[in-house]
């Protein structure tokens, strides 16, 4: 018989060593988002939760799943995976909030190249603080090596949360009518959308991530954490605050969310200049020579989270958010649809 060179896994270019290192790095920080329904530990084949230890008479589950664009490349590029996890968790728990639904657990996906643990610790790190200050759990996750399919340092990142809210106390915007105010609540900046305008003109303008901007970089900036709204929502909620609809303003901007939550027959008006929108948007506006209409269906332009509330429970709202530390506004109003789904005046 021809002798034959032996193979291993580890020379096609996955070192399951490496993960199973990883798993014991990350232990620490993902204990610290235990909260009451997690069973097991991690390191199983699933993740276990017991909806009896939630205190909900009537409990439905509200899912989601979502991704960082490519932001993810941005972070590459400034090899700077401190924050970027944030953003998985915030992109995922703040689509259910607008139902709201109180964040349960989350499972993360993270696929690369070859796995360098300390980046894949730094990245793990953050969604594990998303978490801890959503309150949910992350209770479980895949790490997949694949070489041929992504290169260098490469990786992707997808997310996915569970949460729960009580049937009879769903956000659906069906008691939405004409007259009632829209809150805007503010952005960090521009937080996981919009990054493939922004990365074309990094290039195009040969930008310095280094050169100071307002009180950080222009790096730092861009890759500001997003904004978690579960807690401050949760809180306001708790107080049986009159919440008619939300809306998690992301892809597509203020143009194309809030819409999503109004029932037919009605529309969306946005008073121009309401809220104090943060200067990285006007600066990539005037860089890009960015149309206003564009700038608000790319971006959310400052205003992460819309809620519409009757008027008389406006300036409430207002206040709540303020004592969390979050700038809020009246940005505009429910109409009677005229032909456009949302206007701004």
């Amino acid at each position: 018989m021809t002798n034959k060179k032996p193979y291993t896994y580890q020379q096609a270019g996955v070192d399951i060593a490496a993960g199973n290192a990883l798993v014991q790095r990350i232990k620490p920080f993902i204990k610290q988002t235990h909260r009451p329904g997690v069973m097991g530990s991690l390191g199983g084949f699933g993740g276990l939760f017991d909806l009896s230890q939630v205190d909900c008479d009537n409990p439905v589950l509200v899912s989601g799943t979502d991704g960082v664009g490519t932001k993810l490349k941005l972070a590459q590029q400034m090899n700077n995976h401190s924050t970027i996890g944030i953003d998985l968790v915030a992109m995922c728990v703040n689509d259910i909030i607008v139902m709201g639904a109180e964040p349960l657990f989350f499972l993360d996906y993270y696929a690369c190249g070859q796995l360098d643990n300390d980046q894949a610790t730094e990245v793990i790190r953050g969604i594990a603080e998303g978490c801890r200050l959503s309150g949910c759990a992350l209770i479980g996750g895949e790490t997949a090596e694949m070489p041929g399919m992504y290169q260098n340092n490469d990786y992707d990142l997808a997310g996915f949360v569970v949460g729960v809210v009580d049937k009879t106390k769903i956000i659906d915007g069906r008691n939405i009518q004409a007259g009632h105010h829209i809150v805007g609540v503010a952005s960090s900046g521009p937080h996981s959308n919009g990054y493939s305008l922004i990365r074309r003109l990094i290039d195009d303008y040969q930008l310095d991530l280094t050169a100071t901007f307002d009180d950080s970089t222009l790096g730092q900036k861009l890759l500001q954490a997003t904004t978690l709204y579960p807690k401050p929502v949760l809180s306001l909620l708790d107080n049986e605050a009159p919440i008619l609809g939300m809306a998690h303003i992301t892809g597509g901007g203020l143009m194309e969310n809030i819409n999503r939550v109004v029932p037919e027959g009605l529309a969306v008006e946005i008073k121009r200049g309401s809220w104090t929108m943060p200067r990285i948007f006007s600066y990539l506006q005037e860089l890009g020579n960015i149309a206003e209409n564009e700038l608000f269906k790319t971006f959310n332009s400052g205003i992460g989270l819309c809620l519409i509330v009757p008027e008389n429970a406006v300036n409430e709202t207002i206040s709540h958010f303020q004592s969390q530390q979050l700038d809020a506004w009246s940005i505009g109003r429910i109409t009677k649809h005229t032909g456009q789904d949302v206007t701004v005046v």
